[in-house]
């Protein structure tokens, strides 16, 4: 028998890089295939030469034994294949019930019947145990919500073969327990499933088999995933061992530098305090909308506040905008890399510029246009940036690097005093994890305070020097190091029964 999909010996070239070279594997029927690799390897656009949006340089794609070749995702869709990108793929201005439907939206006459559309979709998403609003719009829904529309729009289409790239990546845990068992339940079903993670311990919970990519290539094929150990994966990946991703590195505290007193905005239950010192890793856990990213654009001046003060080496920051927040030393890494974090169409020397660039102007008008490319080339080296050039568009780089352009600009910023950052290794490698704790770890040994907010427990306590925890909108405690075990910690971020 045919497997369902194959890849055959598949290239893609990009200018300077080898995006793709020669992979071939194949998946079968009723399975789901995991591939794995460092950001930047090629695994992203191995999917979008299935879903349609690149065409291969060489090598061929089969769908049961046939040579396909698509021109577009309609193309791919028609052949039964949906791929769910890690970039998601919405129109934020549509319902959700208008998104999971587009192109296949009920019409008469040519109108579109929106009560059809939203009593089907209400219908499927009740199926599926998936709590949103078919009136909801796009634009209106947190990261995760987006995120599970496009799963649900991938699912409930009328295909064979779907992929995930990092579908869990902003889920919350029931979130991603729903999403454990709509593959599970596919995979009943015969469909064939490829699903990209870096989250390991999803990987052997529903994968059969995995391939794993690096540098372009296929490294190896693993045809039963409960028989390979975490270490052969993981070594396979980076081409190096990892004992101990997050290495902890302990320091020197300082004074208290930055303090948070009864901020307060639309987004949180009541006002919350909390203080940092200089060298100090402060660490926030919570649940999917408790609130934690909300506190900090709030303490960034992104949002509005409705109260409080945040002072930083005993000066008040004002609190009008990002732009208060910068000129005091205070910056973020949003959690939304896509929509708030990069300029898209700009190269990586651009992004990585943008803000610093306020101290280059020669004469307050014109830019220092070798001091600044020499500072993308130092940051693209320090931070082992994967791109072809500075002046590669960071559009075109992997999520895992378009992070590290995001942290290379803040770190580039002369009077760095506080780095915020949302969600920092959200669908990054493990090896890339590596890297951006270690330079966390030389930002705080510089005196800096750093505030990591994250979904990944094991992160905030592998990296934290103290676990700040939220629950439903507000502080519900926080924990020193030593104390800050996983039941600890969970105990004060689930809800009261």
């Amino acid at each position: 028998m045919n497997p369902a999909l194959q890849f055959d010996q598949v290239s893609k070239y990009f200018p300077g890089v080898k995006a793709l070279d020669g992979v071939s594997f194949e998946a079968h029927a009723g399975t789901v295939h995991g591939l794995l690799g460092e950001n930047g390897a090629g695994k992203s656009t191995l999917l979008k030469i299935l879903g349609g949006q690149y065409k291969p340089d060489g090598g061929r794609l089969l769908v049961n034994g046939g040579e396909r070749h698509f021109h577009s995702a309609a193309d791919a869709i028609a052949a039964g294949i949906a791929v769910i990108h890690q970039e998601l793929q919405y129109v934020p201005e549509l319902t959700v019930a208008e998104n999971i439907l587009l192109g296949r939206l009920p019409t008469r006459f040519g109108l579109v019947r929106h009560g059809e559309a939203r009593a089907l979709v209400k219908q499927r998403l009740a199926q599926l145990g998936v709590d949103l609003d078919p009136d909801a719009r796009l634009e209106d829904l947190s990261i995760a919500q987006r995120q599970m529309v496009e799963i649900c729009k991938a699912v409930m289409q009328d295909v064979q073969i779907i992929a995930f790239d990092e579908p869990t990546s902003s889920l919350s845990h029931r979130e991603s327990e729903i999403l454990f068992r709509m593959v599970k339940d596919l995979r009943a079903a015969g469909r064939t499933l490829i699903y990209i993670s870096h989250r390991l311990e999803e990987l052997y919970a529903l994968c059969d088999a995995c391939t794993i990519f690096r540098d372009g290539r296929k490294v190896a094929t693993h045809p039963v995933m409960a028989e390979v150990s975490r270490d052969t994966l993981i070594r396979d990946m980076v081409g190096r061992e990892l004992i101990d991703i997050y290495g902890y590195r302990q320091r020197e505290l300082g004074a208290e530098r930055l303090t948070v007193a009864g901020l307060h905005g639309a987004a949180l239950a009541s006002e919350q305090s909390f203080s940092v010192r200089g060298g100090e890793i402060l660490g926030f856990f919570g649940l999917v909308g408790a609130g934690r990213s909300e506190l900090m654009r709030l303490l960034y001046g992104a949002d509005k506040r409705a109260a409080g003060t945040v002072q930083l080496d005993g000066a008040e920051v004002p609190a009008h905008s990002p732009a208060d927040a910068i000129k005091a030393g205070i910056v973020l890494c949003p959690e939304d890399r896509k929509e708030q974090g990069i300029l898209a169409e700009a190269s990586v020397a651009e992004n990585i510029n943008i803000s610093c660039r306020r101290h280059d102007l020669l004469g307050g008008l014109f830019l220092r246009h070798k001091r600044e490319a020499q500072r993308a080339e130092d940051f693209i080296t320090r931070l082992r940036i994967k791109t072809p050039g500075r002046e590669q568009e960071i559009r075109l780089l992997s999520g895992g690097n378009q992070q590290k352009v995001v942290l290379a600009r803040w770190l580039a910023e002369p009077g760095l005093k506080v780095l915020i950052l949302d969600e920092p290794t959200r669908g990054i490698d493990v090896g890339a994890k590596n890297e951006i704790y270690n330079i966390i770890y030389e930002v705080a040994e510089r005196g800096c305070c750093v505030i990591v907010v994250s979904s990944e427990l094991p992160e905030v306590l592998g990296i934290a020097d103290r676990v700040v925890v939220m629950r439903e909108g507000r502080i519900s405690g926080e924990l020193a190091r030593a104390d800050a075990s996983e039941a600890a910690v969970l105990h004060l971020a689930l809800p009261d029964d």
